[in-house]
């Protein structure tokens, strides 16, 4: 299926950006770090939010995190509030997506434009689900490019397919712009939580979602 996207791009345009490159990436910037607020994350994390850099859904190379066991019950076809905490700055965008029986289910990261540095590949602009589908809930949610004064927490709500799931993955992860390939998680960090979700008898199921009947 062909879905319709949108780029998000850096403040930096890409025709400047290419030929400075290499003086662009002298320094070092710190890479971005956001913590799972609501709902609660599946992994504990610390007050950075680590471990969070591998896909899909949280960990690093040496630290695979410890579970917290917390599964959060939500209605089928209701709205659920999303927030997270940016802890350390960088500018990208938030995708939100769903899978009912595994995290295997879940989409690849965003596909990203790249421009050669001497850093290796660095990113400028990624592909924006819009509209969303399935098994991506929403995307490009909370897109900065400017440092705030402080830390920020970002919230809005996301609605649930109803359908009935004992154990869904819900996937927030956060794509960085102006920033080197990381190993693991490429350009983008992640965090999931585990949702039980009960459908609503007075709404259709959601048959786009698997074993819905």
């Amino acid at each position: 299926m062909n879905v319709p996207v949108r780029l998000s791009l850096l403040t930096v345009a890409l025709a400047i950006a290419a030929p400075n490159a290499s003086a662009r990436f002298e320094q070092p910037r710190a890479a971005a770090h956001f913590r799972l607020l609501e709902p609660a994350s599946w992994l504990v994390e610390d007050e950075r939010g680590d471990p969070q850099k591998a896909g899909p859904c949280g960990g690093s190379n040496n630290d695979w995190g410890e579970e917290s066991y917390i599964i959060t019950p939500v209605e089928g076809g209701s709205m659920i509030p999303l927030r997270v905490r940016e802890t350390i700055y960088h500018p990208g965008h938030y995708r939100v997506a769903l899978a009912v029986n595994s995290p295997t289910e879940l989409p690849p990261d965003p596909v990203t434009e790249t421009i050669p540095s001497d850093r290796g590949p660095w990113s400028v602009s990624a592909e924006i689900q819009d509209p969303a589908v399935p098994p991506v809930l929403a995307d490009g949610l909370f897109e900065h490019h400017e440092r705030p004064d402080e830390i920020q927490t970002y919230e809005t709500e996301i609605r649930i397919p109803n359908i009935n799931c004992d154990k869904c993955t819900l996937q927030v992860i956060q794509w960085m712009a102006d920033h080197a390939y990381n190993n693991p998680g490429g350009y983008s960090y992640h965090h999931c939580a585990n949702l039980a979700i009960t459908a609503n008898p007075d709404l259709p199921l959601d048959t786009s979602w698997p074993e819905q009947m």
